[in-house]
């Protein structure tokens, strides 16, 4: 029963992270913290960084501390919480970073009709420059329309 319980905690935080990159980037990245985004959108700089590659520390740090806390602690919820935050990271990062934006050389050929569908919904994104005005601001559940041909 425990083993059902932590693969079912796993998979809801690893869900639950598309809805706080979404919240969070529209309403931190696109808000407050613009000053860190706006390089990913109007690059500024001669670095292969940007000031928005910041933002995966905060998620790291929130993932490290649960899984510090179970391993120091009878809360072994951290387990899962941790190590679904981090897949999650993972995701993102070989979605947003190497697939999409092609900061490494990998996935060039996928051609399928989810990759399409995700690199168009985050190309509309990236059209609008400023922080107002934006849209599809997810990364693995983009609205249908960017699906159809």
């Amino acid at each position: 029963m425990k083993i059902a319980l932590w693969i079912l905690i796993f998979l809801a935080t690893f869900s639950f992270m598309e809805f706080m990159a979404w919240f969070t980037h529209k309403y931190v990245m696109h808000g407050f913290l613009w000053s860190l985004h706006k390089d990913h959108h109007r690059k500024d700089h001669d670095s292969w960084f940007e000031r928005n590659d910041a933002f995966f520390i905060f998620y790291a740090v929130v993932s490290m501390t649960f899984i510090i806390i179970a391993t120091n602690t009878s809360f072994w919820y951290g387990w899962p919480i941790g190590l679904g935050i981090l897949a999650y990271g993972i995701t993102y990062f070989l979605v947003h970073d190497i697939f999409i934006h092609q900061r490494f050389k990998f996935f060039r050929k996928a051609n399928n009709w989810y990759a399409r569908g995700v690199r168009r919904a985050h190309k509309m994104h990236h059209k609008h420059l400023g922080k107002e005005d934006g849209e599809c601001f997810g990364m693995l559940f983009v609205p249908f329309k960017y699906f159809k041909k």
